[in-house]
């Protein structure tokens, strides 16, 4: 069988040696080109301008005020000697996180964690209560805190198994099956908690008994656990929920309304932007062959960063985004191996004066390239931090040079072992890359350290790497392999290890899981580079949910995807 190691997979930059460059190829009429026609935008222009809300002011000042009172009710809360305070905290904990709000009180959270992770240790206040042991470990590993699992045993038959007295707390076996997502390798204790609260969820929610708001939650869940749920999809399933139960704190959810309607004004504004950028480069017409997801990209970027304080990054990653895009599709779908040759050695000299060489639908892809990184630097110089170009180009380099790889594979018909094309898909699935470019103009939390790290493709990254590469091929490769694409995961472990194709989508699944577990090892303190900085790994991971749960959610944006945009873009929050 075919194994499928994160830490150990090689990341080589070599290739074969590069051609020169010649205007005269692949300029003949008669190439024969393997285009696919993607669908239009469903989206159309609606985008395009934005009208400020009247009492977009209003609303901001109110923001504000209501910031204040919860931030005192978190340091009153914190300051209490009363160990069952402490469980009060982490339940508000809870409720602000999942009610996409923490980024404002993330100094609050960070010391109140901290305080409960030091006065009680591993012996939590009110360790008899699964739902409140469950919740309290949970919490902690998501800020970095190494709990034991082993806090769980009390729950567990002589036999090393869970209590089955335990199905009649339907609240403490979800608040289990939540916590057991914080699982790492070899953490057989959470593996055994998975396998019994799936179980019993299931028959929980079936039951015509059940509560409809916990069925509700039961099936969120079982669709997708907290720990790989976007902050803003999270707070559009959880409003509702909180505010059907009858101790909600109306302060915290009245604040949680109008920040999202508050962050859906600014990211509209943004979007108006990028949208006027996006047409008046008028690939539409220039490069028709190219998929027009201006909107989806925006909506993936938002994943990353949705936060005011990185309006700058996001508008960098944004125009990354969209000429990964181009690029992805002009290598998969239009180039002949000749231009994407020319193309790949002109990125390598990444000089203007490279666009003479290049066949003429190609020079604009280029010159957007040059001047993307052009405007980074020319907003980087005065804070004298420019050698971050250095690394993104670099990266970029070593992306289009094994999307050269792949254009080989493809032309020569060469099916590669598993570890082989892990090691440059994983590049090619641009991951690396984009968390690379979340760094770009993020402060003084970014140093040069931090890009020589992100470069190195740490396991973490690989991690995240492996969850957009795998994911997108479960749900895609049937469709690229009828478009003439080059083998996925699919077929070079089935290939490999005689699998069928049910079989390998199980195995391919598994290492999705397998990546996780290093996303949460690698999430523990001590971490190679501070905390924030590891949330774009792990956001991005979590957008795979989103993305790929039934189908390539980003070329065809129907279900979910499309209901979650128009939540974010169309349709007001009522306050």
């Amino acid at each position: 069988m075919s194994t499928l190691p994160i830490s150990s997979v090689s990341f080589s930059s070599s290739t074969s040696p590069l051609v020169v460059l010649d205007d005269k190829v692949s300029t003949k009429q008669d190439v024969i080109r393997h285009t696919m026609n993607f669908n239009a935008s469903i989206w159309g222009d609606q985008f395009l301008t934005y009208n400020e809300p009247e009492d977009l002011v209003m609303k901001k000042q109110l923001v504000e005020e209501l910031k204040e009172e919860v931030k005192k009710e978190l340091i009153t809360i914190k300051g209490s000697n009363e160990p069952m305070q402490h469980v009060k905290l982490i339940e508000l904990i809870d409720a602000v996180q999942r009610l996409g709000i923490a980024y404002h009180f993330e100094e609050e959270i960070e010391e109140a964690l901290q305080h409960i992770h030091v006065t009680y240790g591993e012996q939590w206040v009110d360790k008899e209560n699964l739902q409140s042991i469950s919740l309290w470990f949970r919490l902690l590993r998501q800020q970095g805190f190494n709990v034991s699992s082993g806090v769980f045993k009390d729950f567990m038959d002589e036999k090393g198994k869970f209590k089955e007295s335990l199905c009649n707390d339907a609240q403490g076996i979800l608040a289990l099956y939540e916590a057991a997502f914080m699982r790492v390798e070899d953490e057989t204790i959470l593996d055994n908690a998975l396998e019994f609260t799936k179980v019993h969820l299931d028959i929980i929610a079936k039951d015509p008994s059940c509560d409809s708001s916990l069925r509700t939650q039961i099936h969120q869940a079982l669709k997708q656990p907290l720990r790989r749920r976007l902050a803003r999809i999270e707070a559009l399933h959880y409003m509702p929920i909180y505010q059907q139960e009858t101790s909600h704190n109306e302060v915290l959810l009245k604040l949680a309304k109008l920040d999202f309607s508050v962050l859906q004004s600014m990211h509209k504004k943004e979007l108006s932007h990028i949208c006027k950028w996006w047409k008046d480069l008028d690939l539409q017409n220039k490069l028709p062959y190219v998929r027009d997801r201006v909107v989806e990209g925006y909506f993936w970027i938002l994943s990353i960063y949705y936060e005011p304080q990185h309006a700058r990054t996001r508008m960098f990653l944004m125009k990354t985004c969209m000429w990964l895009v181009v690029l992805d599709d002009t290598f998969d779908n239009y180039g002949t191996y000749e231009e994407l040759e020319i193309f790949t050695q002109a990125v390598e000299r990444w000089s203007i004066s490279c666009l003479d060489m290049l066949p003429e639908y190609m020079k604009l892809i280029y010159q957007e390239l040059v001047n993307l990184h052009v405007e980074m630097e020319e907003s980087l110089e005065k804070e004298g931090k420019t050698y971050q170009i250095h690394y993104v180009k670099e990266m970029a380099k070593e992306l289009v040079r094994n999307y050269l790889v792949e254009a080989r594979w493809l032309k020569e018909g060469y099916m590669p072992t598993l570890e082989e094309y892990m090691s440059v898909s994983m590049v090619t699935g641009t991951y690396g890359l984009m968390i690379a470019r979340s760094y770009v103009g993020r402060g003084d939390i970014v140093t040069e350290d931090t890009f020589k790290w992100v470069s190195s493709y740490p396991p973490i990254i690989k991690a995240s790497c492996v969850i957009v590469r795998l994911m997108d091929d479960i749900v895609s490769h049937k469709e690229e392999q009828e478009r003439g694409h080059v083998a996925s995961s699919i077929e070079c472990y089935s290939k490999e290890s005689g699998a069928s194709e049910e079989e390998a989508c199980e195995y391919i699944s598994r290492k999705v899981e397998d990546a996780w577990k290093v996303i949460n090892r690698e999430s523990l303190r001590p971490t190679a580079v501070p905390f924030p900085l590891l949330m774009p790994a792990i956001n991005l991971a979590r957008m795979c949910e989103v993305l790929y749960s039934v189908n390539d959610g980003f070329t065809h944006a129907e279900g979910d995807m499309k209901s979650y945009m128009k939540s974010f873009f169309v349709h007001p929050m009522v306050v």
